[in-house]
């Protein structure tokens, strides 16, 4: 299997965007944020399309998105202030950008199948520069994190020892918006903008019932997205399946577990 080039690259690439996600999914589930970052992978698919039609990347086309739309969100208070009007501002602007995504892929001439292949990913056809940029992208992101760790800790956790520490609240929203909105679009990369959730938000809710600490929580939500991530390639390399069907599944099975492992615990 390692012996072909294009798996090779879709480990590689996996591998560090699992350990990505299953960091940051906990400090996403931790502040409330699936639903922007849902709506965030969505403004990365009108990214992507961008990206195409003047001649970038499409992961350089959904950082471009993704950024500029978690510093306005920062502006509206929509990183750290949820009501149902937000919630109709999301879903409106999220609306928005899915239709300017078919806009541009349309002007830029491209056939569906390069939609389908932003909209649920296409690891196994990524290439050795691609690899390198998602390396890159993430390893910024985790050595963010390292480097704010403590604060966003206390920021998400524990607003008392956030006051202690005299922790800045929005300046931690801002640089962890900014941190969510790139680990959307190298994931997007793996999953496809549509299923953002299955290693941003599955791996650490399915670790919650079975952890007392962040650090512990951190550590097996990457495990849970290393093995979903792994096992997709290796089924999707023996049944020449969607990749993406494979480790939605196993994420899947890995919540439902946990769901009834809460339900046993607290009944």
């Amino acid at each position: 299997m390692f012996a072909l080039n294009f798996m090779r690259y879709a480990f590689e690439a996996g591998t560090i965007v699992a350990i990505l996600c299953g960091a940051m999914g906990v400090f996403v589930a931790a502040r409330r944020l699936p639903f922007m970052t849902h709506t965030l992978s969505e403004i990365g698919f009108s990214g992507a399309s961008f990206g195409v039609w003047i001649g970038l990347s499409p992961l350089q086309g959904m950082m471009i998105f993704t950024i500029l739309s978690a510093l306005a969100a920062d502006r509206l208070g929509l990183g750290d202030n949820h009501n149902e009007t937000s919630d109709a501002v999301i879903s409106t602007v999220s609306a928005f950008f899915m239709g300017l995504g078919v806009l541009f892929l349309s002007l830029s001439s491209q056939n569906s199948s390069y939609a389908t292949s932003i909209l649920f990913g296409s690891i196994v056809g990524i290439s050795q520069e691609n690899v390198t940029q998602i390396v890159i992208v993430s390893l910024i992101v985790l050595l963010s994190l390292g480097l704010i760790y403590r604060r966003l800790k206390f920021d998400s956790f524990d607003a008392t020892g956030a006051e202690i520490e005299h922790v800045s609240s929005h300046w931690i929203t801002l640089i962890f918006l900014v941190m969510v909105a790139l680990s959307v679009s190298v994931a997007a990369q793996i999953v496809g903008a549509l299923l953002i959730f299955v290693l941003l938000t599955l791996p650490s809710a399915s670790a919650q019932p079975f952890c007392r600490s962040v650090s512990s929580l951190i550590l097996l939500s990457i495990v849970l997205a290393l093995i979903g991530t792994w096992g997709g390639l290796y089924l999707g390399y023996l049944t020449n399946l969607p990749v993406t069907f494979f480790i939605a599944t196993i994420e899947t099975v890995f919540y439902l577990i946990a769901a009834v492992y809460r339900k046993t615990i607290t009944a």
